[in-house]
């Protein structure tokens, strides 16, 4: 599990019960350096020093062993290494709001929207909190926030400050994996929110020619954190994806 930019593994925890469903996966949340409780990168610290870490951590974690991917935002274009760097032994990826094209000029974005807003919640909260949740929230509700605050905002504010600049200098792969040729056949879901300005929900459609066996499923009153606001019917696509990987995993073992 690899989480985005900004935050750490702890906003992809509330998915757990339903990968733990299955009884088929053993779960690895992975803190991006400069993350969480992981020290920063000594080195240049962008993109493609991020990936080459995070292809050692994976390594040492599952050997040779197959596996599956599950990524959020950056965490999304990262499995798409991934999955490249891992070809033989990848057997599926789950993408939520999967960044696809890194420079934001280049992502196709619907306006920033909000569906529903509770000015009171907004009034109690401070303002570095309002700000936080604001941001990237199309729920304003007292329930989201309280998801939010759980499960996100932890992330956010223990975010190496250095190390975040130190990666918007070199926020690139090249080539993006969305502009390489090879096809990877395992089953590969991505879930976005239709109201997403960060990463859109258009910019996926282009990975089908990537990986023929994608699914993509645009959820409406959802933003960036599509997994938080509409988690009943991200649980819905996860199963789903899980049973898809089990049926791959026996046709390929």
């Amino acid at each position: 599990m690899i989480h985005g930019n900004g935050v750490d593994h702890r906003i992809l925890l509330p998915l757990d019960t339903v990968l733990d469903e299955k009884g088929i996966f053993e779960r690895h949340y992975i803190d991006l350096p400069g993350f969480g409780e992981r020290e920063p990168l000594s080195n240049a610290g962008g993109l493609p020093e991020i990936a080459d870490w995070l292809e050692n951590e994976i390594r040492s974690i599952v050997g040779e062993r197959p596996f599956a991917l599950l990524g959020n935002s950056m965490g999304g274009l990262l499995c798409q290494e991934m999955a490249d760097r891992f070809a033989r032994a990848v057997q599926g990826m789950f993408l939520i709001a999967p960044v696809v094209y890194a420079v934001g000029e280049q992502r196709t974005l619907p306006e920033q929207a909000v569906s529903v807003r509770d000015q009171e919640l907004l009034s109690s909260l401070s303002k570095q909190e309002r700000e936080l949740f604001t941001d990237v929230s199309v729920i304003q509700t007292r329930p989201a926030w309280e998801e939010f605050s759980q499960w996100v905002l932890p992330g956010l504010l223990s975010a190496n400050l250095r190390a975040m600049a130190k990666l918007s200098k070199r926020y690139y792969l090249e080539p993006l994996p969305v502009l390489r040729k090879e096809q990877l056949m395992f089953p590969v879901t991505v879930v976005c929110g239709r109201n997403d300005h960060v990463t859109g929900f258009k910019d996926p459609a282009q990975l089908q020619s990537r990986y023929p066996n994608l699914h993509l499923k645009v959820i409406d009153d959802a933003g960036h954190n599509v997994h938080s606001e509409q988690r009943e019917i991200v649980e819905r696509e996860l199963r789903a994806w899980a049973n898809e990987l089990a049926v791959f995993g026996s046709e390929t073992s």
